[in-house]
């Protein structure tokens, strides 16, 4: 994995922020994360034809983090900066800490001989459950679905969670587009403690990201280390 950078960004608390800050922070979590999805390509966005290289979350009303190939440019000054090499040196067994928001989908063929469409994991366990059940089933269906998931993407990836996850916070955004369309999604956050099993593997898709909607805030694991 060649060397990342992690950023902290925060939009600028002077003017010409504050006086844009409806604009640039609106309050529905929707809308922000669209809003949020603009200002953070403008860090990242050299040129009109750049495709995305980096991944960010929001840490509260106008402060990110981000993941990153190339560092920031603050071309607009609207934020405060500060970033840093990102190159983590980990062996098979550390243990890390970590926190993710991710938009989890699963792939399941419609038909025979088609290729699998995502679902949102945690509507895809509701549709199970018998309809005059799905509201009470809901927060168990977050907590299920969630970890299910992210156990699958320790399988894949190469590392192992030492217990289960923490799951909170499940919205489903709706976010509009250029095209007309909507982007749809559910959004988790996932949180707790990991065992790396295969370095490179795991650092590579950290690099990547976890999930869908990485475009929009989702995908990007936060970690530290943690005593055995």
């Amino acid at each position: 994995m060649s060397t990342l950078f992690l950023s902290r960004v925060r939009l600028r608390r002077d003017v010409p922020a504050v006086a844009l800050a409806r604009l640039l922070v609106p309050e529905t979590p929707a809308e922000r994360a669209a809003a949020s999805h603009r200002l953070i390509w403008a860090l990242f966005t050299d040129h009109d034809k750049r495709e995305r290289d980096f991944l960010w979350r929001e840490e509260g009303p106008g402060r990110f983090m981000a993941l990153s190939r190339r560092p920031p440019v603050n071309l607009d000054d609207l934020f405060e900066l500060e970033f840093k090499p990102f190159a983590p040196v980990l062996a098979a067994g550390d243990r890390l800490g970590f926190t993710l928001r991710a938009n989890p989908v699963v792939a399941r063929p419609e038909a025979p001989g088609q290729r699998g469409k995502r679902h949102d994991v945690v509507m895809d366990l509701l549709h199970q459950v018998p309809t005059g059940e799905r509201a009470s089933y809901r927060p168990q269906a977050v907590l299920e679905a969630g970890r299910a998931w992210f156990a699958r993407q320790g399988d894949a990836h190469g590392f192992v969670p030492l217990a289960p996850a923490a799951v909170d916070g499940y919205d489903q955004l709706k976010i509009p587009r250029r095209d007309g369309k909507h982007a749809h999604f559910g959004v988790l956050d996932i949180s707790g403690v990991l065992e790396v099993r295969d370095p490179p593997r795991f650092l590579e898709q950290l690099s990547r990201g976890f999930g869908r909607a990485r475009a929009y805030g989702c995908g990007l694991m936060l970690v530290r280390r943690v005593r055995s």
